[in-house]
């Protein structure tokens, strides 16, 4: 049922409720701001190789600048979720940007490492944005437009990156890298100013207190697994750091289960978290990650290998990113689509769909690697299948949980995505620095390390596509709370 109009409302409040801002400007104001989250991820891509000289230091430890934004960005997305069902999700979208910025600004005056990567940490907290964006949507516009608008804003995990990625490219190779970070305030700043302004306000809040305890111990043992999985080929796999941490995050994650499961006001409700539909639909998320990450890693190396050995392609960082980019508009082109296919047929179909979609699109690559024509094809092909897939995956969890879980369920939903990341960043890694011949003193992948990564990731999609298979058509389902969005202040 949606929320009853409150009657004690004056008439000046009244009247400022009739103008709030039309669904399609909160849906684009939202979408906006999932694409300047997005792309804090893919902002430092073009200048990884010339860190260590930029901040003096070792290569190991510039490695840290990228991993620290992925680790801060899977462990506050959850929580930044839980607080903006407890205290206002638009407001806790304001507080995020506000971090972005000020991580911007630290990592745009900063010349030496462990201010970078703070700089860093605060830009990947911003991209809890996109999760509490998506559970804005449902609590304050129209059900008739719920899953067009959720389509697009989910697809901005992508579409940021990939269109982001040849900005970054063209600023690193024409200016000073520190004119990356300026950009990154101007645009967080941009956005703080659209939410405050566009954004409604809420009247939907959970009830109880943040599980402070919960929260340190999903952290602690969320960074040990994904610690443990991006830097074990670095690390070594048998080492007893990367043991270490791998077996203790899995172990403090286990005792931290068994904790929420007796605490009243839980970080994440297990109970709903292990229903079927959320259970299913979080594994198959897993599968879409990976199979995301697997285009952004590799495709950009066999782009940019000399073809000297007849298997790298030869191309500039900038002519890669623009080939790469069709992978992003795809997904933004297809949201609408994606939306429609699952009103009609359900949001389990196009899941499914865009995990057919992706096998394919890696089979083909598994052959069809060898030109550049070829890598604009399989990027565009995996551009249809992601946005299939993100576009259902929310709608997916907000069909079967309450409306008071939506932000702390999609948070979680959005760390399943970022673990397959984390997953097949390791895997490509380990793959071509397995399968490299030398010529002219330069390390190359060979074309059998491209095919083996490419059948990976075409079964990978093809397992998340079965899983989707398996959840269920219909459920428990909360609907929509925004039938009749009221807004007002926060307080």
């Amino acid at each position: 049922m949606p929320p009853s109009p409150d009657r004690s409302l004056t008439t000046a409040e009244r009247a400022r409720l009739t103008k709030r801002p039309s669904d399609r400007a909160i849906t684009t104001t939202l979408a906006l701001t999932g694409l300047i989250a997005a792309f804090m991820q893919t902002l430092v891509t073009p200048i990884i190789p010339r860190l260590p000289d930029f901040l003096d230091t070792t290569t190991a430890d510039a490695t840290w600048v990228l991993t620290s934004t992925l680790l801060a960005a899977a462990i506050s997305t959850p929580i930044s979720g839980r607080l903006g069902d407890m205290y206002g999700k638009r407001r806790v979208v304001m507080v995020l940007l506000m971090l972005m910025a000020g991580g911007s600004i630290i990592s745009a005056l900063s010349n030496t490492l462990i201010p970078m990567i703070v700089g860093r940490e605060f830009q990947g907290v911003g991209l809890g944005v996109i999760a509490l964006g998506i559970s804005i949507l449902r609590d304050v516009i129209h059900p008739r437009n719920l899953g067009g608008a959720v389509a697009l804003v989910s697809a901005t995990l992508g579409v940021g990156g990939a269109v982001g990625l040849p900005v970054a490219a063209l600023i690193a190779q024409n200016f000073d890298y520190h004119y990356l970070f300026w950009l990154a305030t101007a645009l967080a700043i941009v956005a703080i100013v659209l939410v405050g302004s566009i954004v409604p306000v809420s009247t939907l809040r959970a009830g109880g207190r943040f599980d402070f305890l919960g929260a340190v111990g999903f952290g602690i043992g969320l960074v040990g697994i994904l610690l443990a999985i991006s830097k074990g080929g670095e690390w070594g796999w048998t080492s007893p750091t990367t043991l270490g941490l791998l077996i203790g995050g899995v172990v403090v994650l286990l005792v931290w289960g068994v904790v929420e499961l007796r605490t009243t006001d839980a970080l994440v409700d297990l109970r709903v978290a292990a229903r079927r539909p959320v259970l299913l639909t979080n594994l198959a998320s897993i599968s879409v990650g990976f199979a995301f990450f697997i285009t952004t890693a590799a495709l950009p190396v066999l782009l940019e290998a000399p073809t000297s050995t007849g298997v790298g392609l030869g191309q500039t960082l900038i002519v890669s990113s623009l080939c790469l980019m069709p992978l992003g508009l795809v997904m933004f082109a297809m949201s609408p689509v994606a939306a429609r296919l699952s009103t009609a047929r359900g949001p389990r179909t196009s899941l499914i769909l865009g995990g057919l979609i992706i096998t394919v699109a890696f089979a083909v690559a598994i052959w069809l690697h060898s030109e550049i024509w070829h890598v604009i094809l399989v990027s565009t092909i995996v551009g249809f299948g992601v946005g299939f897939a993100y576009s259902a995956m929310p709608t997916l969890i907000m069909r079967v949980v309450p409306p008071t879980e939506t932000a702390a369920a999609n948070g979680l939903n959005s760390v399943m995505r970022t673990l397959g990341s984390t997953i097949a960043a390791t895997v490509v890694g380990l793959i071509i620095s397995s399968h490299l011949v030398i010529s002219g003193g330069t390390a190359i992948p060979t074309s059998e390390a491209f095919r083996i990564i490419f059948t990976i990731g075409s079964s990978v999609a093809l397992v998340g596509a079965i899983v989707a298979f398996f959840i269920p058509r219909r459920g428990r389902e909360y609907g929509n709370t925004a039938s009749m969005p009221i807004t007002l202040p926060e307080r």
